[in-house]
C-alpha cells in the first residue's frame, strides 16, 4: 500500500468554491477517510476560482464553453499545487490535458432535472408566454421543442443565485439538477423531478469525477478504493457519445446510459438550439461495449442530421 496522507502531509483536494462544489469535495474526502481510516486533518480542501465563476454576465458559449470551469484547477493539478481535483462530470470537456486523467467516479446521484418555480407545479402548468430562466443550451432547446410559446432568458450563477433570481421575479421557473439539490440538502426546492423520458439529462449529469496526475500511482491506488464501477461504465458510454459529437456548450446534446442487468442501454439526442428539430436514438449492448456504443450512436445521429444542423 502506498504511503497515506497525514495531518502534516495532507492530500490536497482542488475544487471550485461554490457550495455545491465544496459539498462534492467534502464527499470525496469523506469517502477517502472511510476507505482508508484517515482523519479529516489528513486532507486539505483547496478552493480555486475559475474563469467560469468570475464571468457571470455572458453565456458560457460566448466565453469559451465548459473548460472555463476546469482550466485553472487542471493547471494547479498539473503544476503540483494540488494532488487531486473534484469535478462535476457534466462540466468536463471531452479532452483532458496531457498527463492528467479521470478513472475514479463516485456513485452516481439522481440524473434527472428538477423543475423549480415559486408558483407553478410543472412545465405543463406554466402559462402561455411565461418566462423561464436557464443557462443550459440543452434545457433551453428541449423546452423550446416542447413549449415554443415560452420565453427563455439567460440564467447563470450558482444554485443560490438562481433561486434569488426566481424570488426577484426575473423568471417564473428554472431548472436545476436533482443531484445538486440532493448534495446541498435542498431537495425541497424542486417542485418535482422531470423524467428522462420527458427531458433527457446532460451527459454525465449527477456524476462526480476525481482527476489525478497519470503518473501519480500512489494517488491512483487511494482512489481505486472509492471508485464506483457502475458509474464508470455509464459515464464512459455517455462521454464517448459526446466526444464523437465534439460536444461543447455550443451544441444542445443529451445522453443517458443505464445498466439493466448485464446490459447497457444508451439513449442520446441532439437538438437545434431553437428546438425546431430533435434527432434521437438509442443502443443496447454488453456492459463492456459502452464506448463503442456511444461512438456508434453519435455517428448514427450525425448521419441523420441535415448539413445545416450545427450552423
Amino acid at each position: 500500500m502506498t504511503q497515506l496522507p497525514t495531518p502534516t502531509n495532507p492530500l490536497r483536494i482542488g475544487t471550485r468554491g461554490s457550495a455545491l462544489a465544496l459539498a462534492q469535495a467534502h464527499e470525496t474526502r469523506d469517502r477517502l477517510m472511510a476507505a482508508h481510516g484517515l482523519p479529516a486533518e489528513a486532507f486539505q480542501v483547496v478552493v480555486i476560482k475559475t474563469t467560469g465563476d468570475r464571468v457571470l454576465d455572458r453565456p458560457l458559449k460566448d466565453i469559451g464553453g465548459k473548460g472555463l470551469f476546469t482550466r485553472e484547477i487542471e493547471e494547479a493539478l498539473a503544476q503540483g499545487a494540488i494532488d487531486i481535483a473534484v469535478h462535476s462530470m457534466k462540466d468536463m470537456p471531452t479532452l483532458q490535458p496531457e498527463g492528467l486523467l479521470i478513472d475514479c467516479y463516485l456513485p452516481r446521484e439522481d440524473v434527472r432535472d428538477a423543475f423549480v418555480s415559486p408558483g407553478h407545479d410543472s412545465i405543463s402548468h406554466l402559462p402561455h408566454g411565461a418566462v423561464v430562466g436557464s443557462s443550459s443550451l440543452r434545457r433551453r432547446a428541449q423546452l423550446a421543442a416542447r413549449r415554443p410559446d415560452l420565453r427563455l432568458v439567460e440564467f447563470r450563477g450558482n444554485v443560490q443565485t438562481r433561486l434569488k433570481k426566481l424570488q426577484d421575479g426575473v423568471a417564473q421557473a428554472t431548472f436545476l439538477a436533482m443531484a445538486g439539490l440532493s448534495r446541498l440538502g435542498m431537495i425541497h426546492v424542486a417542485r418535482g423531478a422531470i423524467s428522462p423520458d420527458e427531458m433527457l439529462p446532460a451527459v454525465a449529469q449527477g456524476c462526480i469525477g476525481v482527476e489525478r496526475r497519470a503518473a501519480d500511482l500512489g494517488v491512483a491506488e487511494m482512489l481505486a478504493a472509492i471508485a464506483d464501477r457502475d458509474a464508470g461504465l455509464r459515464v464512459t458510454a455517455e462521454r464517448a457519445f459526446l466526444t464523437r459529437l465534439d460536444g461543447s456548450c455550443q451544441t444542445p446534446i443529451a445522453g443517458l446510459a443505464e445498466i439493466q442487468g448485464d446490459r447497457l442501454r444508451l439513449r442520446g439526442e441532439i437538438l437545434r438550439p431553437d428546438g425546431t428539430q430533435v434527432i434521437a436514438g438509442e443502443r443496447v449492448g454488453a456492459l463492456a461495449e459502452g464506448a463503442a456504443m456511444g461512438t456508434d450512436l453519435a455517428a448514427a445521429l450525425l448521419g441523420r442530421a441535415p448539413a445545416d444542423f450545427f450552423v
